[in-house]
């Protein structure tokens, strides 16, 4: 019996570690030969064998997805070498809270380049490649799934340019999941609350500690949740399209 991802190539943005490494695994386990890119090349590496051992087909990339360069040349490696691009999983970013008055401008800078441009310079360069996997695929479908977060659905004291990021993040897939419908190109926003990654340990100690006051007593979702979530999502039949997915821990009530 075939896997739902036979045949699919898939890149994951964000991939040496939490829920990019817990996708990239999953969509392999699913038969999709999956590229991975991010910066620390060395757990790309490690990632690659672990899927490769496994039986998949993988292959790391690294690359700062905020230069458009190294973005736009991360989505052409892929087709490259693994022949095509039928998803793109969005989901570089980071995340520096802390209030506006007290803010470092250049953590503003970094969470803009970051959450916003990489992911724009990103779709900008998948799009005709997904495009032409849609209409020759047995499929009939390819997909951009961008990681938003419930930062995307409610702003907070505290987290203003976060906010600004994945507002913005869910606003574009909105607008482009409608420019690209009819050509079968599915585009899903997933918009996570509290997830057990690395992304908080990026933050100062005042903004970590503020963090663990609103939210230590909640049990947080895994990584392995959300590339639940994101496997959920593409292997949906070709009639199906999941534009946005908000999932929180049971006990996060905002």
């Amino acid at each position: 019996m075939s896997n739902k991802l036979d045949g699919t190539v898939a890149l994951i943005t964000g991939a040496s570690s939490g829920i990019g490494e817990a996708t990239a695994i999953m969509l392999a386990e699913q038969g999709a030969a999956v590229a991975v890119a991010a910066r620390r090349k060395d757990r790309l590496d490690e990632l690659v064998k672990r899927i490769e051992d496994a039986g998949g087909k993988a292959l790391a990339i690294e690359a700062d997805m905020s230069d458009r360069a190294q973005a736009e040349a991360t989505v052409e490696r892929t087709v490259e070498a693994l022949g095509r691009l039928d998803t793109l999983f969005n989901n570089a970013g980071v995340m520096l809270l802390g209030s506006a008055k007290h803010a470092d401008v250049d953590d503003w800078e970094r969470m803009v380049d970051i959450n916003i441009k990489g992911l724009l310079y990103a779709a900008h360069a998948a799009l005709p490649h997904l495009t032409a996997a849609a209409a020759d695929s047995p499929r009939g479908v390819a997909d951009l799934i961008n990681t938003s977060s419930v930062a995307g659905r409610l702003a907070r004291p505290g987290s203003a340019v976060y906010n600004l990021t994945k507002f913005g993040v869910t606003a574009f897939t909105d607008a482009l999941r409608q420019e690209v419908n009819e050509k079968h190109v599915r585009v899903s926003a997933v918009e996570p609350g509290l997830v057990a990654t690395e992304l908080a340990t990026h933050m100062n100690d005042r903004a970590q500690d503020a963090l663990k006051e609103r939210l230590g007593h909640v049990e947080p979702l895994q990584s392995k949740d959300i590339a639940e979530i994101v496997s959920f999502i593409i292997t949906r039949p070709k009639h199906v399209a999941i534009n946005e997915l908000l999932v929180r821990p049971t006990e996060q009530g905002s």
